[in-house]
């Protein structure tokens, strides 16, 4: 019986280590695991593909969420600043679909054609990428440096300081950080607290 209560304890042990570990997702310093999701043309895309990236801003958004609506025009202006630099915008729709039909693929391929998208938009369909990450929010961005080790995660949290007006932003936290990995500079900040609608998990 004591041997059984022991196992039952390692076991929940375990279980405890594990949800946390989904649940807290990457820090600034960790090294992100590629992925492989399906974008919005059908085609299957994964961070290796880019060979000549010198890192990634991968932001974790949505269709339906008003934050994510005020800042699309913001994201579509990063991509357009620092894809020709190195540092390309990857989307991902982490959102539960039957929670939130607005956010299903096919909304996606029509909210990215009206919005003229000229970058990729991933189905999270399983969801298993944003707990990896640790994404809670949308928007929730990742900026990552590539190393000789992989991926790092350089900068974590909220685009900018203004969810609401892009003429009132103060603090650029995205484009300082690509900036001072641009220039090779120390980022002076690192974590921000991400601000938006939080991500619709499945049941």
């Amino acid at each position: 019986m004591k041997k059984t209560l022991q196992l039952a304890s390692v076991a929940i042990l375990t279980v405890a280590i594990l949800t946390s570990a989904s649940i807290n997702g990457y820090k600034v310093g960790d090294t992100v695991k590629d992925f492989k999701l399906k974008n919005i043309d059908g085609k299957m895309i994964s961070l290796s593909e880019f060979s000549d990236a010198k890192g990634f801003i991968v932001i974790f958004t949505c269709n339906h969420c008003p934050y994510a609506k005020a800042y699309e025009e913001r994201v579509m202006a990063l991509d357009n600043k620092y894809k020709s630099k190195g540092f390309p915008i990857i989307a991902i729709n982490p959102n539960d679909p039957v929670a939130v039909p607005d956010d299903s693929f096919e909304n996606m391929v029509q909210n990215a054609r009206k919005k003229g998208f000229t970058f990729p938009y991933l189905m999270d369909e399983t969801q298993q990428v944003a707990r990896q990450f640790g994404a809670a929010r949308t928007p929730h961005v990742y900026v990552l440096n590539k190393t000789a080790s992989g991926n790092e995660v350089a900068y974590v949290g909220a685009i900018d300081d203004n969810t609401e007006d892009a003429s009132q932003v103060k603090h650029t936290y995205v484009e300082d950080a690509v900036n001072a990995l641009l220039n090779g500079k120390d980022i002076s900040v690192t974590e921000t607290k991400a601000v938006g609608c939080t991500i619709k998990w499945k049941k």
